[in-house]
């Protein structure tokens, strides 16, 4: 039975009819459950204060008061506790209007898109990895205390999934060297206030991610014994075809490193010029033309130059896609509930800083 309190737009209350009547129900852990029957104890317990005749009685409302701090205290203290929604979808308004009161800011995105189940996700993985790094670098103080606290618990679990997986650690290598240097300029910077909550919490995260960094770089990956078919085995046209497939020049340099085949491979020019031609354009490494000794362009140095000018293009196995007929953000496996006749075509993918764009005002 849904009960609408003074702010008509709160989703209300749950009740639940008992012989009594009807009681409001409130979901809370066993652990406060426990607390919450001792204060409901001493309801009408008599307090002494010193002397006999001065005492204080505790009301029914009191405890009920006393309770919910308590409970409240409780969850604030958590630091492993984060807000669930049902709905992994938001809609992302900019301005006030007369059904909607307030926008939508970064931080109530990021706790809204369940990007802790998100990473679990490997599809997902390196798209939140991208997004935690970007805010990194430049949105951090946008997010409100909560959503930061989500950011590090996100962060935490990303950690001990490589740790435990062995999954693409040069990329957390990079996000935590980004976070750290962030931090270091924000707390020097705390008398502007520029940071939610004490300094000695920040130096303590700042101390965490420290922490990582030695964890990530004493990582020893793990030998996998098999007796069947490996990849020295596979003939060269299909490695060939393999190193094609690479986006991104540092995978093909770190496969390049495994056997001297695999390494004669990976010095192809007309591989390193495939992959130029697919991350910039013609005008682009125009340029910046580096030839070799022997006349002919070094495309190797050529992108690693061009990377410092220019963005590449991300490839991410699944992304977040915004809806511009319901102005709703949200995973597309997951759906939302749109009202065009043909939803398809108003979905657009949202990369990483386009996501981070639609919340700048």
């Amino acid at each position: 039975m849904p009960f609408l309190g003074q702010d008509w737009r709160s989703p209300g209350w749950r009740w639940v009819k008992t012989e009594d009547g009807w009681k409001r129900c409130e979901p809370f852990s066993p652990a406060l459950e426990d607390g919450n029957n001792q204060l409901n104890d001493i309801s009408h317990t008599v307090i002494l204060t010193g002397d006999d005749e001065d005492e204080e009685i505790y009301s029914t409302e009191d405890c009920e008061f006393a309770a919910k701090k308590r409970k409240k205290d409780h969850f604030r203290d958590n630091t492993d506790s984060q807000c669930f929604y049902r709905e992994n979808w938001i809609y992302v308004h900019k301005e006030s209007t007369r059904e909607r009161h307030g926008y939508c800011t970064l931080g109530e995105a990021f706790n809204r898109l369940d990007f802790s189940s998100a990473i679990q996700d490997i599809r997902r993985f390196n798209y939140v990895v991208k997004l935690l790094q970007l805010i990194a670098k430049s949105q951090l103080t946008s997010l409100s205390g909560a959503a930061q606290k989500n950011y590090f618990n996100i962060l935490d679990k990303i950690v001990r999934k490589v740790m435990e997986d062995q999954y693409n650690p040069r990329l957390i290598k990079d996000l935590l060297q980004d976070l750290s240097s962030t931090l270091c300029i924000l707390i020097r910077g705390v008398g502007k206030s520029v940071l939610v909550g004490n300094i000695n919490i920040w130096i303590c995260r700042l101390e965490t991610i420290l922490l990582w960094q030695q964890q990530l770089k004493n990582l020893q990956m793990n030998k996998h014994v098999n007796n069947g078919l490996t990849l020295s085995d596979l003939p060269l046209h299909m490695l060939n075809n393999i190193l094609y497939r690479f986006s991104d020049g540092w995978d093909i340099i770190t496969l390049g490193q495994v056997t001297p085949t695999l390494y004669m491979l990976s010095e192809d020019r007309q591989l390193w010029k495939k992959l130029c031609q697919y991350h910039f354009a013609e005008k682009q490494f125009c340029r910046h033309l580096i030839p070799s000794e022997k006349g002919h362009i070094d495309w190797k140095l050529m992108y690693f130059a061009l990377q410092k000018y220019y963005p590449i293009k991300e490839q991410y196995g699944d992304t977040l896609h915004f809806c511009r007929h319901c102005s709703i953000l949200f995973w597309k496996d997951t759906g939302h509930p749109c009202t065009a006749s043909d939803p398809n075509t108003c979905l657009t993918p949202v990369s990483p800083q386009h996501f981070i764009d639609l919340f700048k005002f």
